[in-house]
């Protein structure tokens, strides 16, 4: 339910009603400007204040007459008002209404995309603390390197969509913007005060110069800050997608009673949420290219950029907001198995403790090209016998890596047997983990 919510949310703020509502909120914001400027009388700007409306279905049948969807537009609103509505669209072309408006309908979905932001980002951070301690193997390439926490991979996302949402917010300045300044952008035909008062009450900061457009290099900012927060988004995904493999089976996307997996093998249970936000992200990416070449529109403006921003900008938004509910419910119902996790911590024989021990011998004496050289020895031997497959772990529950190191006749000449044991202690790899924390999440 409060994913269904969240996509109406969004979806509504780009329906044709709320695109015309915005424009009238621009028109009006005009009117109010012109009439503290003197231009328009007292009683002729009430009543476009009051009676001014449109019809998005009289507007459509308007525009296959004129083919020009503001004049359809203006038409509507003119036909409710009476000889006041001279005023309406004064001294105003297209794209001061038209992209004013775009402003508008932006920095309102920017407004929900920090809230989804705001709501995974708090998700994130109460599963890290709740698995703040909980070991798993990290992995480089892919292969197990070295023993972390479970909160810490958490701690690591947590990070990341902060920066996002400190994208997200620099990214509102940048697009908060508007224009009332007249074809060609000289203002020969509307003072500056006009723009400053109609943005001042919409509450959008004014283009310090524009010409017949609001420069795309901000609606571009727009797309690429989307899109960089959708990678981020899939790379959680992908990470829960490899997790849930059946040969890792570390975590586990939450599977309800009476869900089914595959129409063919009735025991599947397959990471279908994540790999719809994967192929989501592709999309939020590839409109980023179309608004970055709409940056370079021919001298003050042509209409090239118009065709595809009726489908990126609502496109984006919507997705980007369903995607955001769908990752945060995936976190907030992740099923965390800590004994698999501990369970393929130690499927490498004990050799996640390589480096630890490679750290020892410099400080008894040994060269660290001999030190490198003594502990892979030992390690590519347990390599081998895990192929073989032979045991990990004996009765005395030793590794296999710990017991060809004790047996290492050179290695044992340069540190005692204690020395050895000890370098293989998971608290050794927690230690700092607070501190990390703190760091974090101050």
């Amino acid at each position: 339910m409060v994913e269904r919510y969240a996509r109406e949310e969004m979806k509504n703020n780009w329906t044709m009603q709320a695109k015309y509502q915005a424009w009238l909120d621009v028109e009006l914001a005009v009117v109010k400007a012109w009439n503290r400027l003197g231009l328009i009388p007292d009683e002729d700007a009430q009543k476009i204040a009051q009676n001014a409306s449109f019809s998005v279905e009289r507007i459509d049948e308007i525009e296959t007459i004129t083919r020009h969807d503001l004049i359809a537009f203006t038409t509507s609103v003119s036909e409710s008002l009476g000889e006041e509505s001279r005023w309406f669209h004064y001294g105003m072309t297209s794209s001061d209404t038209v992209d004013t408006a775009v402003a508008l309908q932006i920095r309102d979905s920017l407004k929900i995309i920090i809230e989804d932001v705001k709501m995974m980002m708090e998700s994130i951070k109460k599963r890290a603390i709740e698995h703040k301690m909980t070991l798993m193997v990290g992995r480089s390439h892919g292969i197990h390197g070295e023993p972390i926490t479970f909160g810490l991979v958490l701690a690591v996302w947590y990070d990341e969509m902060a920066r996002h949402l400190e994208n997200i917010e620099q990214t509102m300045v940048v697009i908060g913007v508007g224009q009332i300044s007249g074809a060609m952008g000289n203002f020969a035909h509307a003072p500056l005060e006009l723009e400053e008062l109609a943005c001042e009450e919409l509450g959008l900061k004014l283009a310090p110069a524009s010409n017949q457009v609001i420069q795309r290099d901000r609606y571009a900012r727009v797309a690429t800050t989307l899109a960089l927060l959708a990678s981020s988004v899939e790379k959680f995904a992908v990470q829960v997608r490899h997790w849930q493999r059946t040969e890792v089976y570390e975590c586990e996307e939450y599977f309800a009673k009476g869900q089914k997996g595959s129409s063919a093998m009735p025991h599947k249970r397959n990471p279908i949420l994540t790999e719809n936000v994967t192929g989501l992200a592709r999309i939020i990416r590839a409109y980023a290219i179309p608004a970055m070449e709409n940056v370079a529109l021919w001298h003050e403006r042509d209409i090239s950029h118009s065709s595809t921003e009726r489908f990126w900008l609502p496109d984006s938004f919507i997705t980007t907001d369903f995607m955001l509910y769908r990752m945060n419910n995936v976190i907030a119902n992740l099923t965390v198995m800590p004994e698999n996790m501990m369970k393929n911590l130690n499927l490498t024989g004990g050799l996640v403790f390589s480096q630890r021990v490679l750290l020892e011998l410099p400080k008894a004496g040994v060269s660290r090209e001999d030190a490198y050289r003594i502990v892979q020895h030992n390690a590519m031997k347990v390599w081998e016998e895990i192929q073989q497959g032979k045991p990990t772990v004996n009765e005395k529950g030793e590794s296999l890596y710990l017991r060809h190191l004790l047996e290492d006749e050179e290695l044992g000449s340069k540190l005692s047997s204690k020395q050895i044991r000890e370098c293989f202690d998971y608290s050794y790899y927690t230690k700092n983990v607070d501190k990390i924390f703190d760091r974090v999440f101050k």
